[in-house]
């Protein structure tokens, strides 16, 4: 059994390689996150198992991969990953969604706290009142007590579930637009999802937990936030493609709303010329939102855990696709 490592954001491959070994195989490491299609598909010709994480596996890399049964997706998203060619060319492809939502719903709650408290100004305030030897509070207006104002999840999956349960700690009604929820599931939460020009419009707190595809991309433009509150923010730790951030600079530099908290970008990381940075009411932070210690190592187990299953014959935890069974 072959396994190849597409590309890594571990320091070392050094304990997966010795799970690997006592499960009778190897596994080859490389750093391919933008490496060609072609080179990707020589690399991956060999494989039994993929594991992938940001390099792109299109229908040109899977034509190459002629031996492989199984691509995991080291992470949530899988938008890298062409589903529809893998499923038929044979090859189940699976990921880790259960790792790190409580990282990535702690980071969505900071990042809205943070831009709704104007934690940059409270940042410049300080700096300003040590220089001055005196308390400057000038730049503070326009703060709002967060009890009472109304939040608003867009997507509220594993993540947006935990982060509705943080805002109605906060004191927030929330509104919740997510397609998906079965009547069961909106019962469980105690929730009736409603539209998106609802929540974008109405909800001073909102958050996006939604997943990437073509129906989502640029799922917030202008129309979008020329809806939303004046004295609103919205935060991203979901997908880049999911906001216009064209649009979205626009909007915060023109005060049409109060700001944004961003983790995750289109291209990534942003170019120095982005158009978010260096806006005074938008924090930028450096997709790390799934990061903790316990999370980087829960991924790295799941993962194997994968591969354990699939030399047993099982099926991957969490598949993507149904396939028939190579032989």
């Amino acid at each position: 059994m072959k396994i190849v490592v597409t590309d890594y954001i571990e320091p070392d491959l050094d304990w997966e390689k010795e799970q690997v070994a006592a499960l009778g195989g190897a596994l080859e490491s490389y750093q391919m996150k933008s490496a060609s299609a072609a080179k990707l598909a020589d690399t991956l010709s060999g494989a039994d198992v993929a594991i992938v994480n940001m390099a792109k596996i299109d229908r040109v890399v899977l034509d190459g991969m002629k031996k492989c049964k199984l691509i995991i997706r080291h992470g949530v998203g899988y938008d890298n990953i062409d589903i529809a060619a893998a499923t038929e060319r044979g090859i189940q492809v699976c990921y880790v969604p259960d790792y790190c939502a409580d990282e990535v719903a702690e980071q969505a709650i900071m990042l809205l706290l943070a831009t709704y408290r104007k934690f940059g100004k409270q940042f410049e305030s300080m700096s300003s009142s040590i220089r001055k030897g005196e308390w400057d509070f000038s730049g503070m207006g326009g703060v709002r007590r967060v009890r009472g104002k109304k939040g608003g999840l867009i997507g509220c999956g594993r993540i947006g579930s935990r982060v509705l349960t943080v805002m109605r700690s906060l004191g927030l009604e929330v509104l919740v637009s997510d397609p998906y929820l079965t009547k069961q599931q909106q019962e469980e939460l105690g929730i009736k999802t409603v539209p998106l020009e609802k929540v974008v419009s109405e909800a001073d707190l909102i958050s996006l937990h939604c997943s990437l595809d073509d129906s989502t991309r640029h799922l917030i433009g202008e129309r979008e936030l020329s809806l939303m509150k004046k004295d609103a923010v919205l935060v991203n730790t979901a997908r880049g493609p999911l906001i216009d951030a064209r649009a979205l600079a626009k909007a915060c530099r023109e005060g049409r709303i109060a700001g944004a908290g961003i983790d995750v970008f289109e291209s990534e990381p942003p170019k120095q010329n982005f158009d978010l940075i260096g806006l005074e009411n938008v924090i930028l932070t450096p997709h790390l939102s799934w990061f903790s210690e316990d999370a980087a190592w829960e991924i790295r187990k799941k993962i194997i855990e994968d591969v354990e299953r699939y030399v047993k014959g099982e099926p991957p935890r969490f598949p993507l696709n149904r396939v028939n069974a190579k032989g």
